[in-house]
């Protein structure tokens, strides 16, 4: 069996200093104090005077410790303020953004009504089948479609033009119950007789496939194109009324253009489907009276 620790718990001689030096601390302050209320007591000025001494001792250490506190609290209040406008900045990073949304959607909103007023205003001045909406078309494939959001029970029917607020769209080529396909003027196979805006030149608008047209001066050398061309229908043959907006010239060579059309499908929200455009034919002569 081990033999039992026997030390005591005073061995240490550093715990015999330490326990040492608290009694010394302690006697000395009660010394002290007793020396305060007797001197307090028997010479009040005397008091005073130690009083204002022990100030004087204990003030600097008490401007130390006062100093460092003030010194955790103030880096303690400067991190509390760097956390607080962290916060505050992204609080405010998020107004922000919610303010751009709204603006977003307001501005949006509003350039959906000017065109839809531009369809009320063109409806009522021109004769009108339907307004419907443009579900989708096509961006990338040679051929160019859009699905529009009527059909027959809307009275759609094919080869009715479609047009746009700001011109021509296309032509109706299939007719479901309540939808319609769209022949895109920028498909290769669609060709519309247009003339130029500033002077009545015919021509002859076709898709080229790539999202563009192509215009062809029907008076070979007569008059060249320019860029800026503005092209309208001209009603000629039919189908598209006059006066719709086509395209605009970008790139002039002699009496071929390459122009863009005015009416992007991809960025239409609703159409107005017209009816079939028959120009008026000329009277027939009044028969001439058999001489008396």
């Amino acid at each position: 069996m081990p033999p039992q620790n026997k030390r005591r718990p005073g061995f240490s001689r550093k715990a015999q200093y330490g326990l040492f030096a608290s009694y010394v601390v302690a006697v000395t302050g009660a010394l002290v104090g007793l020396l305060l209320v007797i001197t307090a007591w028997v010479d009040p000025r005397g008091s005073n005077a130690v009083r204002a001494a022990i100030t004087d001792l204990t003030s600097p250490i008490s401007g130390a410790i006062r100093a460092v506190v003030r010194g955790a609290g103030s880096a303690g209040t400067a991190v509390s303020d760097y956390f607080d406008a962290a916060n505050k900045n992204a609080a405010m990073r998020r107004e922000l953004e919610g303010a751009r949304a709204k603006l977003i959607a307001a501005r949006s909103a509003e350039y959906e009504n000017r065109r839809l007023k531009r369809l009320l205003a063109i409806s009522e001045t021109s004769p009108t089948v339907t307004a419907a909406r443009l579900v989708s078309s096509s961006a990338s494939s040679t051929r160019r479609f859009a699905i529009l959001s009527a059909g027959s029970t809307s009275g759609v029917r094919h080869g009715q033009p479609v047009r746009g607020a700001t011109g021509l769209v296309g032509t109706i080529v299939e007719v479901g119950l309540a939808s319609a396909r769209v022949l895109l003027i920028t498909d290769a196979g669609t060709v519309v007789p247009v003339i130029r805006i500033s002077d009545g030149l015919p021509a002859i608008a076709s898709g080229t496939g790539d999202g563009r047209l192509e215009i062809r001066s029907l008076n070979a050398g007569a008059n060249v194109f320019k860029a800026g061309d503005i092209f309208v229908t001209s009603g000629t043959g039919g189908v598209y009324p006059p006066q719709i907006p086509v395209g605009i010239a970008i790139r002039a060579a002699g009496d071929t253009a390459t122009a863009r059309p005015l009416a992007d499908p991809a960025k239409l929200d609703f159409a107005l489907v017209q009816p079939i455009y028959q120009p008026l034919a000329a009277a027939p002569p009044a028969p001439e009276e058999p001489a008396e």
